[in-house]
């Protein structure tokens, strides 16, 4: 059998057993954006990066409201999701240069929600051949820029278009 060495996933592992919190209500809460990856706060929501992305630039749009369906949300509320994820889109596609994206919601835990109690839009920068031996045949997922990194990148696009294209509060860093 061959190992991979995967020390940094134990602190997802750890992080399962989430008790009674909502690490989306717990990390907005914080005023440690940089630290918990959150790139902009809109009015309604905010986007962050993935701490456990599937691929580089790995986003997520999320809600303040902690609901676990759209059907919660309010018109306005509903709006600036979709903004968000719109003005996502164009700064990674700016900054980034992806061949292609996959959103998704994932709604209850059997359709793959890992936080099921707090809805969230994934959006996952895709490359042409960005699929090679290692998931195929390795079940491992390289990821070729650390998360710092990437959120750097990402930081002045967002202070930049986050407030006339969504409404929202500027993130501070």
């Amino acid at each position: 059998m061959d190992t991979l060495w995967a020390p940094w996933r134990m602190k997802y592992i750890l992080e399962l057993d989430r008790g009674d919190g909502c690490i989306f209500c717990d990390k907005v809460k914080d005023d440690k954006d940089r630290e918990n990856l959150i790139l902009c706060r809109g009015q309604y929501c905010y986007v962050m990066l993935n701490l456990f992305p599937y691929n580089n630039g790995h986003l997520m749009v999320i809600p303040y409201k902690h609901t676990d369906t759209l059907t919660d949300l309010s018109e306005p509320e509903r709006l600036e999701f979709l903004g968000l994820t719109d003005q996502s889109l164009k700064v990674l596609q700016k900054v980034l240069e992806p061949d292609g994206f996959n959103l998704g919601i994932n709604l209850g835990r059997s359709a793959g929600a890992g936080i099921e109690d707090h809805i969230h839009l994934h959006i996952v920068p895709r490359w042409a051949g960005d699929t090679n031996f290692m998931p195929v045949l390795g079940d491992t997922k390289v990821l070729s820029e650390s998360l710092e990194e990437t959120y750097r990148k990402l930081e002045a696009e967002f202070i930049n278009g986050c407030s006339k294209d969504a409404g929202p509060k500027i993130h501070k860093g």
